[in-house]
């Protein structure tokens, strides 16, 4: 891991990237007592009823991907949640069953450290920060992907507590090995399904930003920013802005 930290300062009433001087950590305290609490409530009941409410679309789904290409109907990976603690992470299956980590690693270790002229060509000189030129996605697959449709089993990750309707996207442990210690800042809060870094730019936010983003999140964090976010999120995923 790096040991040379790239700081935020505040200027002009927001953060922007500085020098190796300092930088501004997260300030997680605002998520405990009774804010937390209400937090975690509305979490819970409102994945449970979407749950309800979109089973058939769940059904569906499955019997698609089971159909599109043999393998199992969910993928499961580790991620890390809050303070680095691993957990199951599900998602609709949108790769072949046989497929390789590695191109994922290669594309993650670039967008960290910063490699911009490597993920353009990764993606076929597209300037986007998601990896798109994925060989191991399938066409159903990328599909749901476009349309997040592929993000709807974290609903039971935001049941089981393991993550929030709204927070920072959870990490591969593997992607730890290129943060910055800064980076690990983002890690104080429980996990999100949206956040500020999908309403505000997606694959066309560099790695630094979206982490720059998670700490905005985390330091100015309420439950009508929480709502706002989500009300956001609903064009966003509809558009399919930065789906792939």
């Amino acid at each position: 891991m790096k040991q040379d930290a790239v700081a935020l300062r505040v200027a002009s009433g927001s953060l922007v990237l500085d020098q190796h001087e300092f930088f501004v950590p997260a300030d997680a305290r605002r998520f405990g007592g009774w804010a937390g609490s209400v937090k975690r409530a509305l979490d819970f009941a409102s994945a449970v009823l979407m749950t309800a409410a979109l089973l058939p679309v769940f059904l569906a789904i499955a019997v698609i991907v089971k159909r599109s290409s043999p393998g199992p109907v969910f993928y499961v990976q580790e991620r890390l949640g809050r303070h680095g603690r691993p957990f199951r992470f599900y998602k609709f299956r949108s790769m072949r069953h046989d497929a390789d980590d590695e191109i994922h690693r290669q594309f993650a270790a670039m967008f960290i450290n910063g490699d911009h002229d490597g993920c353009v060509a990764c993606n076929g000189g597209k300037r986007t920060y998601k990896l798109e030129e994925d060989p191991r996605v399938t066409p159903i697959g990328r599909w749901l992907r476009r349309t997040s449709l592929d993000e709807l089993p974290q609903l039971l990750n935001i049941i089981a507590g393991d993550m929030s309707l709204v927070g920072p996207r959870p990490p591969i442990a593997y992607e730890i090995e290129n943060y910055q210690p800064w980076h690990l800042e983002r890690l104080k809060v429980v996990p999100g399904l949206t956040g500020l870094w999908q309403v505000m730019g997606r694959s066309q936010v560099s790695f630094d930003e979206m982490v720059h983003l998670d700490l905005q999140y985390i330091n100015h964090w309420s439950l009508a920013l929480d709502l706002k976010i989500v009300l956001r999120t609903i064009p966003v995923v509809l558009r399919g802005t930065g789906g792939m």
